[in-house]
């Protein structure tokens, strides 16, 4: 194993990037024609239903005009609509139309069958290991992110 490979941060962005690529192969034999981004703002919905679009771009780590050609799209394709701010008309809120359903519905299958792939080979007890290692080393770096922000 060289160097590089036992470098943790380049390894977990590594799978990470395959599991995107193997997530698009797999969503492009689908057939719905749906990019990666707009593939990832609807699962951000499927979660955050109603949410602003601001707080859809923050979430995603995208630009707001980006987010806003996405959402033009899917609302285009009858995914998506936006509905107005109960006392703020410059504010959108987001919802999935009943339409996004079978798309979702595939969606979770593909990432269903993705993550099957990855963890082929990986015994139950390693994965047991593994989530609760990633979940220790999110809660080390948001604590630690937390006290950069205090000072």
């Amino acid at each position: 194993m060289s160097a590089l490979e036992r470098n943790l941060g380049f390894l977990l962005h590594d799978v990470a990037r395959l599991m995107r690529k193997r997530f698009e192969q797999s969503a492009r034999q689908s057939g719905l024609g749906l990019t990666r981004s707009q593939w990832q703002v609807l699962a951000h919905l499927a979660k955050h239903e109603g949410i602003q679009q601001g707080a859809l771009a923050d979430l995603l780590e995208i630009e707001p005009i980006t987010l806003v050609r996405i959402l033009d799209k899917l609302q285009e394709l009858d995914l998506v609509e936006r509905r107005p701010h109960a006392t703020d008309r410059r504010i959108w809120l987001l919802y999935l139309k009943p339409s996004a359903g079978p798309v979702l519905d595939t969606m979770w299958t593909i990432g269903d069958r993705t993550r099957a792939e990855a963890l082929e080979h990986v015994s139950s007890k390693d994965r047991d290991h593994l989530m609760q290692a990633l979940f220790t080393m999110r809660e080390n770096l948001l604590a630690a992110c937390s006290r950069a922000n205090e000072d």
